[in-house]
């Protein structure tokens, strides 16, 4: 039974004192959580500082990191290594988001070497996967998820895949308030699952968690988990706000 992954991506907000106050509203909110597993992924400045206060306070709340560079060390001015992410307890590495790929210009053979650095440190990528609305309406979707996984999973495992957390997030959706249908996500959703099936194994098809992300928000998270091939979601702008990103971990409640 794979148990659904409600991670926040804070992306580029939050000082250090107002991410730490945003886990302390957060942790009493999702204690007990049964249906779900929480994780926060913070800005790199706030992270260790998060990190100490989720050990002090025993947070049932995983912490995640937006990015990574796929080396252990070295001259990278601005860089922060898998091993830097590891010694803060980081669970969750987040790679391939459209935002990387669409501003800075990430290609997938460099996002399929931070996946590799990530499992080699023994960490769980969140490999990001997505179409355009250009690529969509021409009935590209499919195809342009399908190259992306191909590219970017190349050189892993069944056994790798199964651990690893795929999140689709249609790029027409992310912070423009537009969401798929859960039938939309659905489709895709499944489609990367009979992907992963043929590529690696009923096993692994069956272990691997696909996340939706875009425009995720407490009015829509209940008709979206309910989706047989939905194990949670990517949540851009309402992990924000605790009770927001809160009711999305109830599934809306």
């Amino acid at each position: 039974m794979r148990k659904p992954l409600i991670a926040g991506n804070w992306k580029m907000y939050k000082s250090n004192a107002e991410a730490v106050e945003l886990v302390r509203e957060l942790a009493p909110l999702v204690t007990g959580l049964k249906d779900a597993e929480v994780a926060v992924c913070p800005p790199f400045t706030a992270l260790s500082d998060v990190s100490r206060l989720l050990s002090d306070l025993g947070a049932e709340i995983s912490l995640g990191a937006q990015d990574v560079y796929p080396e252990k060390e070295g001259a990278f001015t601005g860089e922060i290594s898998p091993l830097m992410l590891k010694a803060l307890d980081v669970a969750y590495v987040i790679a391939g988001h459209s935002e990387r790929r669409e501003i800075i210009g990430e290609d997938d053979e460099f996002i399929a070497a931070k996946l590799r650095a990530v499992l080699d440190a023994g960490m769980t990528p969140i490999l990001c996967v997505g179409e355009t609305l250009q690529e969509r309406e021409a009935g590209g979707a499919a195809a342009k998820v399908e190259g992306q996984l191909e590219a970017c999973l190349k050189g892993a495992d069944g056994g790798e895949i199964a651990g690893m957390v795929i999140a689709y997030e249609p790029i027409w959706a992310i912070g423009t308030g537009k969401t798929a249908t859960p039938d939309d996500a659905q489709d895709m959703c499944s489609f990367i699952r009979r992907w992963i099936s043929g590529a690696y194994g009923e096993d692994a098809a069956a272990a691997v968690r696909v996340l939706y992300g875009g425009s995720v928000k407490p009015d829509n998270a209940a008709e979206l988990m309910a989706m047989e091939d939905v194990d949670g979601a990517l949540v851009g702008g309402a992990s924000l706000k605790a009770a927001d990103f809160a009711a999305i971990a109830n599934f809306g409640r």
